[in-house]
């Protein structure tokens, strides 16, 4: 390894650190991004994913030049970088979390793997496609996360959750009440209780009903009518309709 000049198989001490340096920057551009908005893997998790997979690459390469000449050597740069790409899964597992039905953290897991690939590129010298696949991530991330928001409240606009006592005919007057507003049901979906979910030694069961293009104050009517029956317990609908100034009326449970 020599300070400024080097051949096919040796790096420079310049190129070397700058290229280390080029690796935090970008890891740190994305990591900067989960770390605001406050996601298991950030700031410097992204960074050191990044520089160490920019070394793992850079030892790849260069780590064995000296036995480039060697007689009946065979150089295969790809082989510790494979590592990084099988190995970075493990990382990213744990960055996902699964709560019941919902799981969270698979963006950040796929930023990780998107670093990782990140730093590998540095390391092995395509500086262009580095930055190129930075810009486009840090795009997904903060551009199309507003998208993605805003296209989840249109269609969770059409789902209203309620959890109801397990008393004989509870879905009966649930459903019917909608009907009479004028609502449309496209889909119910009754999940069984819980050893958790008991009120007073009373089990509560939660009824997913799907609408058909609902209006606001329709839905507003039936949260009204819904807190006069008996068998419910709680009920809950989408954030896109928490704006409204009936707040109130969007969210509530009974007192039994």
């Amino acid at each position: 390894m020599k300070l400024i000049d080097a051949g096919l198989w040796n790096i420079s001490y310049v190129d070397l650190s700058l290229r280390i340096v080029i690796s935090l920057l970008l890891g740190g551009l994305i990591g900067l991004e989960r770390e605001w908005h406050n996601h298991a893997a950030g700031f410097r998790t992204h960074i050191l994913v990044c520089v160490g997979s920019t070394m793992i690459m850079l030892l790849s390469i260069y780590g064995f030049g000296d036995f480039s000449n060697e007689y009946n050597v065979r150089m295969d740069p790809a082989r510790l970088a494979a590592q990084v790409v099988s190995g970075i899964g493990f990382l990213g597992a744990g960055a996902i979390i699964r709560n019941g039905s919902s799981i969270s953290g698979l963006t950040t897991a796929a930023s990780i793997w998107v670093v990782a690939a990140i730093g590998l590129c540095v390391g092995a010298g395509f500086f262009f496609g580095a930055v190129l696949v930075t810009v486009l991530v840090i795009i997904i991330l903060v551009l199309l996360n507003k998208f993605e928001k805003s296209f989840h409240n249109k269609r969770s606009r059409n789902e209203v959750t309620v959890r109801i006592l397990n008393k004989e005919g509870g879905v009966a007057k649930v459903a019917e009440l909608f009907e009479q507003e004028g609502l449309l049901i496209v889909n119910m979906s009754l999940e069984a209780p819980n050893d958790d979910q008991e009120d007073e030694g009373e089990s509560v069961r939660t009824l997913r009903i799907k609408l058909h293009k609902p209006r606001s104050k329709d839905l507003l009517r039936v949260f009204d009518k819904l807190l006069t029956l008996d068998c419910i317990h709680s009920f809950e609908t989408a954030e896109a309709l928490r704006s409204h100034p009936a707040h109130s009326s969007i969210s509530g449970t009974r007192t039994l």
